[in-house]
């Protein structure tokens, strides 16, 4: 539906308006900096990555001929990419007479829709890591106890060297108000991180191992008040990426207006499911009374 000057409350954004334009507020997007990336070729449709087995090492006889023959036990997975977008349509009398900038307006919206929607599809796969199944438990507070033993698990089943753990703000909470943790004391973003796409969703914790902890507000918590976030290494999950993001403007003649179209081509895949665990804690929100 093409948006007017009659369109919802639009006609208050004209020439009439006092105010700033204000935004619905976005959570914070940060799951896909914590994957690692890929890029598609053009002329490609598809990526296969392989992954090697171990080689075993055997006593040796001297004298002796080596008998046992290994093999590199190489596995591949197929990496693909599909489209997603939006749409806006607004008429030239809207442009003209809208006070803020309607484009930079809907540039904004669409540009957080868009994280939005690659952060829940990052998110969506956090489940399916470790088999399907998940470290913690329904009900259970993710205390510095439990992410000690999360951090533990990782290591011990050799999830990798680049973890990090993102959860639900009000499970992260838990472990700030278990462990008497000052958010942000523990200092910055450690060196080879993205900081300035996870700056602003850095937990300032790391009770443990110095594992990085991030908040994702995208995670949501189920009827119970459970929600399922991750320790995984960088290596568990990755997008492959053709188009990161496109925007463009068409002029619609006939209807007398502009279409506004953000698009973008990519898959979230999980790479190695060795690599990373779910993390089933409680996230119902905090008492701030008691």
């Amino acid at each position: 539906m093409p948006q007017t000057t009659s369109t919802g409350n639009l006609a208050k954004a004209q020439r009439t308006m006092i105010g700033q334009m204000l935004y619905t507020t976005e959570h914070n997007a940060p799951a896909m900096a914590l994957v690692t990336h890929m890029r598609l070729r053009r002329g490609a449709s598809s990526v296969d990555v392989p992954k090697a087995g171990q080689i075993t090492v055997s006593d040796l006889v001297e004298g002796q001929d080596i008998t046992d023959e290994q093999n590199l036990g190489m596995e591949f997975t197929t990496l693909t990419t599909s489209e997603v977008g939006a749409k806006v349509v607004v008429t030239d009398k809207l442009v003209r007479q809208m006070q803020p900038d309607v484009f930079k307006v809907i540039g904004r919206q669409l540009g957080d829709g868009m994280a939005r929607k690659k952060d829940q599809d990052v998110i969506a796969l956090y489940g399916s890591l470790n088999g399907g199944t998940a470290l913690g438990a329904a009900g259970a507070t993710f205390n510095v106890a439990h992410a000690a033993a999360a951090y533990t698990h990782a290591v011990a089943n050799k999830f990798g060297t680049k973890l990090s753990i993102v959860h639900h703000p009000n499970a992260l909470f838990s472990i700030i108000n278990s462990g008497a943790i000052t958010p942000g004391a523990s200092g910055p973003v450690d060196a080879g991180w993205s900081r300035d796409l996870l700056q602003r969703f850095f937990a300032g914790l790391a009770p443990v191992g110095g594992v990085p902890m991030f908040h994702d507000g995208n995670i949501e918590a189920d009827n119970d008040g459970d929600a399922v976030g991750v320790i995984a290494d960088e290596g568990a999950l990755v997008v492959l990426e053709s188009v990161t993001m496109r925007t463009e403007r068409q002029r619609d003649a006939s209807l007398r207006g502009t279409e506004v179209v953000i698009t973008a081509d990519y898959g979230v895949f999980e790479l190695d499911d060795s690599r990373g665990a779910p993390l089933k804690y409680d996230a119902t929100p905090p008492s701030t009374s008691e």
